[in-house]
């Protein structure tokens, strides 16, 4: 009597599940995100690591506003303007938060009009949010050019406890040195757009092989981190 003899074949190859999954991804040669580019990756992780200093920097100054026996300046006062004759608390910060909340839309429809192949539109929108970027920066140096003139130094102010001087000074050149070298790079990406070095593949300085659109949306995380980081300066140094 023959026997009848059973053949089993192998189980599919199934990718672990739960931890052991998560694990697994992190573990492997390919990229962490299946769909994101290495450089929009990277980009990522810059962001993280520049959120962590501009996080210490921010907590040193509410240390040392909280700490010092001093009277901390009152912002209202300190950064006032006088306008036909009258006292403007907080108008020139006002203006700047205006305007480079108002960047980040412009840059936003500029990412929306690359991925459209739109070469016109997008060149003008990097261009319309760099204007607005450089006009942030001005008003940032009148700003320091009046403190300056009125005696604060990163040691000392006139108005009260003198860490308020180095606080000013770093946090806001810190962010300033951020907004300079976003438009600068802004300007850099606009130009090669209007030139169509994205949609012949013209090789060079930041200029992708495959010819897409996508270093419009790295500078644009980039921005839209600058400007969300204004907003938190805005609102502890400024309002508080």
């Amino acid at each position: 009597m023959a026997q009848v003899v059973q053949t089993h074949s192998p189980k599919p190859h199934l990718p672990p599940d739960g931890r052991q999954g998560f694990v697994s991804d992190w573990a492997s040669d390919q990229q962490v995100f299946k769909n994101v580019s290495w450089g929009k990756a990277m980009m990522w992780i810059f962001l993280l690591s520049d959120t962590f200093i501009f996080g210490c920097f921010l907590i040193a100054y509410m240390t040392a506003r909280m700490s010092t026996v001093v009277p901390w300046p009152n912002p209202s006062e300190v950064f006032a303007l006088t306008i036909a004759g009258h006292e403007i608390p907080l108008i020139l910060i006002a203006i700047m938060t205006f305007v480079l909340i108002s960047s980040s839309g412009t840059m936003a429809m500029a990412v929306n009009y690359g991925y459209r192949r739109d070469r016109r539109m997008t060149a003008m929108l990097m261009l319309l949010t760099a204007i607005f970027g450089a006009t942030f920066v001005g008003m940032q140096a009148f700003e320091w050019t009046k403190l300056i003139h009125e005696g604060v130094r990163p040691w000392e102010n006139p108005w009260g406890a003198a860490q308020f001087g180095s606080s000013f000074f770093m946090i806001t050149g810190f962010h300033g040195t951020h907004v300079t070298i976003g438009v600068i790079f802004l300007l850099i990406i606009a130009r090669k757009v209007w030139r169509g070095d994205f949609d012949t593949e013209r090789r060079g300085f930041f200029t992708s092989r495959k010819g897409r659109y996508e270093i419009v949306e790295i500078t644009g995380l980039y921005w839209h981190f600058v400007d969300l980081v204004w907003v938190f300066i805005f609102a502890f140094f400024y309002l508080w």
